[in-house]
This record gives structure tokens, C-alpha cells and sequence, in this order.
């Protein structure tokens, strides 16, 4: 017997509603329960993404599995909610794009009955919504894990969310929450600040409505990330800002450097040195 019959997804925005097309999409039989604003449900009933619509307090006493995907600070701030309703068998992940403050806020409240397990597809687009959530959207993606201990507890809910990231096509990872906030502050929070302000400047730069019409793929390919909404950003930024500092203090210091070496015969180093972690990446 499944021991995963229930899921309720918190958020039925992209990451929220990828994750529950994709159950489907694998094979997933049991219910789908989603919890979200009147709107975003209703849009997600009609793409077929949940089967109903409940109120936390109804879904979450309900499930096997709770799915948190909200921004981060509302994942902290309903946790404690969310353990209240969940049934001592139950499993709570999320998929909160820092971990810290989520670990720590678990690690006040899961404490016996249900278990928590944090977690992080490293999986998006520049969008937001259901209405661009995709099956496929975790294919490939690393998918990180963050425990409240040392290890992840043994549970037969567990093992099958686990069976359940693998059929998606994710490589599960366990960290610490300290080494996932300090690594995604360098590979994804800093990418989509330069991003935005690669964009920013040169649209200040360039102001003219014509002035685009000969930019390049290269530029293209840079800015993608600047079509990101800030309010998708704003609880990453404020949870991780010691990380963002200091990476984006050895970006502009990185840059400054490159900008005295445009003066001499010195940028070329400045090239090997990206091209040698462009390499790592493409080998990744």
C-alpha cells in the first residue's frame, strides 16, 4: 500500500504546481489538495494541477505529505501552523529557496509526531504563477536536502517522497542549511543580482526605444534572469544577505580589477578565469 494517498501542496505557483504535475505525470494516484489564494486555485483546478481547493486547516490534517512553496518568509511564518493541523505520520518539506531560517523555525517546532525535511529544487524561470508550471520543469535538476539533524529520519512517507523525486528525474543532495545558503547566494542569488543590474544600467544607458534593435544574443542571455519579479526575490534577499554581501563585494571587486586591466595587457587572465568556471559548469 502507498503510504503517500494525500499530498497537499501549500503555494500552487510554479515550483508548487511543477511538483504536483510532475507526481502526475510519473504515476501518482492519490489526491492533490492545494491551499492558495481564491484566484490562484481556481486557476489551478482548471489546468488540472490540484483536485481541490482547501483552507490549511482543512487540507493539512488530511495529508500524508505537506509541500510548502512559498516565499521564504511565509513558509517560517506558517510552519508553525502547518505542525499544529499535520498528522503525527505525516511528512513536511518545502521548497524554500534559503534554509536557515526555515531549518531553525523547524527545529523549534518538530519535536516527535509529524517529521520535517527541508528542500530545494534547483528548478525555475524568470515567470511566476501556475500558469507556467510545468511536469518536466524538475527533470535533471538537483534537488537539495536539507534535514533538521544530521541525517534524514527513516519513515516509509519519507522513503516514497524520496522514490518520488527520483521518478521526477532530480539528484537529491543532503546539506547543511549554512552550505546551501552560502552556495546559492553564490551560483543563484548573485547571478540574478548582476542580472538586474547589468539591466538596469544599461537600460539607463540606452534609453531610446531603438536603441535595442541591435543587441546581440550575448545581451539576451545576460539579462534573462532581470525578467524576475522582485517580489519572488525579496524574502531570498532578506535571508541570505551576509552571502550576497560578501559575493557581491568579489564581483565588484572583480570587476574594478578587470576595468584597470582594459588599461594594460591584463584582462586576459580575468578571461581564463571565467572561461575555466564556464567549463566547470558546462561539465556539471
Amino acid at each position: 500500500m502507498p503510504a503517500i494517498k494525500t499530498v497537499t501542496v501549500i503555494g500552487v505557483g510554479l515550483i508548487g504546481g511543477s511538483f504536483a504535475l510532475a507526481l502526475r505525470r510519473n504515476g501518482y494516484r492519490g489526491r492533490i489538495l492545494g491551499v492558495s489564494s481564491p484566484a490562484t486555485l481556481e486557476r489551478a483546478l482548471g489546468r488540472s494541477v490540484i483536485d481541490e481547493g482547501r483552507l490549511l486547516h482543512e487540507a493539512v490534517p488530511q495529508s500524508d505529505l505537506v509541500y510548502m512553496a512559498q516565499p521564504v518568509p511565509v513558509i517560517v511564518q506558517q510552519l508553525e501552523q502547518v505542525r499544529a493541523h499535520a498528522p503525527r505520520h505525516a511528512l513536511v518539506t518545502d521548497a524554500g529557496s534559503t534554509k536557515r531560517a526555515i531549518v531553525e523555525r523547524a527545529r523549534e517546532l518538530f519535536d516527535g509526531g509529524p517529521e520535517f525535511l527541508g528542500g530545494h529544487p534547483m528548478a525555475g524561470k524568470e515567470g511566476r504563477g501556475v500558469e507556467i508550471a510545468e511536469a518536466n520543469l524538475f527533470d535533471g535538476a538537483t534537488y537539495a536536502l536539507v534535514p533538521t539533524g544530521r541525517s534524514i529520519p527513516e519513515s516509509q512517507v519519507l522513503d516514497e517522497f524520496l522514490g518520488w523525486l527520483n521518478a521526477m528525474g532530480c539528484r537529491a543532495r543532503l546539506m547543511e542549511p549554512i552550505e546551501h545558503d552560502r552556495i546559492v547566494g553564490w551560483t543563484s542569488h548573485v547571478p540574478q543580482i548582476v542580472a538586474t543590474g547589468l539591466a538596469a544600467a544599461i537600460g539607463g544607458g540606452l534609453p531610446g526605444s531603438r536603441d535595442l534593435e541591435i543587441a546581440g544574443d550575448g545581451l539576451r542571455d545576460m539579462t534573462r534572469l532581470a525578467a524576475s519579479p522582485y517580489e519572488v526575490w525579496a524574502g531570498i534577499l532578506q535571508t541570505n544577505q551576509g552571502v550576497i554581501d560578501d559575493a557581491l563585494c568579489a564581483v565588484i571587486s572583480e570587476l574594478e580589477a578587470l576595468r584597470a586591466a582594459l588599461k594594460s595587457d591584463g584582462a586576459a587572465k580575468h578571461f581564463e578565469r571565467a572561461q575555466a568556471l564556464r567549463a566547470r559548469l558546462k561539465g556539471n
